[in-house]
């Protein structure tokens, strides 16, 4: 017997790609249904050779649905999950609403799925840039403990959504065109241009997204104590987030030991061939569901240090495959709340 679902934002950049998912790996549903904002209500969308009109968003969407996938701004997700919980279903966020909750999991399965058992009813996916880190970090960390993580993430404009991917293509053809251009989505023009602020300002200088990759990072790992100190940039892509880090480790790594762990690791292929010019990039890896790790070496600044390069596709990974992923193992493992 399928699952009852509902997706929230599903006319977003994230809602797309997660239908596209739930397609592709034969999701057992029975019944979804899609909801979205106003502007959005009345379009058709075609899944599994069946067309589906958009509902609009109300407490009464979430009437008999089992899983409720919420890919909504965080004001928004919090108005909206109480209805969810109240009508018996199991809300899975991609919002920073709940994240840093302690009764709320945030989880990458391959990661910490355990930390599903705990979960009351609302389980948060990260943040797409410390996914996609954490995935590199996490089979590291389990042979030989990280105590310090530097990293400088590019990130693509579809993290902000659809009307930010727009924004790319309208300044892009306006400066081809020699014509001036308006930011609207940003604070700076991104055409042509990269700024290193992604969110808001805290008092303490980093941004709300940098500080993110701290705090969920100790979380999903279990280190509360791990050093984490990000710089975040917005760059002229559309999908694929990149990110170098410099990572200080217990005792020496060698990248030949990297390298291997890394490889076997569920959902991280290496791309590592330097002499062949071979290492990941966001187009070349846009629409693959693994996180790609290349420029593997030792950093030369530390005794106990590596330096690589990481980019994932934030779209999938980063957000709807790891939504997916959550479903999945909540059915595996019998988790469900009816």
């Amino acid at each position: 017997m399928g699952q009852n679902i509902a997706i929230i934002g599903a006319t977003g950049a994230v809602g797309q790609e997660l239908l596209k998912i739930l397609e592709e790996r034969g999701f057992p549903a029975s019944n979804v249904k899609l909801c979205a904002s106003p502007r959005s209500v009345g379009k058709r969308i075609n899944l599994w050779g069946e067309e589906l009109i958009v509902e609009p968003t109300q407490k009464e969407s979430f009437q008999g649905v089992d899983i409720a996938f919420i890919s909504v701004s965080a004001d928004i997700s919090r108005e909206l999950a109480p209805y969810a919980l109240d009508a018996g279903a199991i809300v899975i966020d991609d919002s920073s609403a709940f994240r840093m909750e302690n009764h709320v999991p945030l989880v990458v399965p391959e990661i910490n799925g355990d930390d599903l058992l705990s979960h009351q009813g609302v389980i948060s996916i990260p943040n797409c840039s410390t996914t996609q880190m954490v995935m590199a970090l996490y089979p590291l960390h389990v042979a030989n403990p990280i105590l310090r993580v530097v990293v400088d993430t590019y990130q693509a404009v579809s993290g902000t959504g659809l009307s930010a991917m727009n924004e790319l293509s309208l300044q892009s053809q306006s400066i081809l065109n020699g014509e001036n251009t308006s930011a609207e989505v940003y604070p700076h023009q991104i055409g042509f241009n990269v700024f290193p602020q992604v969110e808001t300002f805290l008092p303490n200088g980093y941004t709300k997204e940098e500080w993110k990759m701290l705090e969920e990072t100790r979380k999903i790992m279990h280190s509360p104590d791990m050093g984490v100190s990000a710089t975040c940039v917005r760059v002229p892509v559309y999908v694929g987030h990149s990110e170098a880090l410099h990572v200080e480790f217990s005792h020496p790594m060698v990248p030949e030991e990297a390298r291997r762990l890394l490889d076997e690791f569920p959902g991280v292929t290496v791309l590592d061939e330097p002499g062949g010019n071979s290492y990941p990039t966001p187009w070349s890896i846009s629409g693959s569901d693994d996180i790609f790790v290349g420029r593997i070496r030792k950093d030369v600044s530390c005794n106990n240090g590596l330096a690589f390069w990481i980019v994932g596709d934030n779209l999938r990974k980063g957000a709807a495959l790891n939504a997916y992923q959550i479903a999945s193992e909540l059915i595996s493992r019998d988790m469900l709340r009816g």
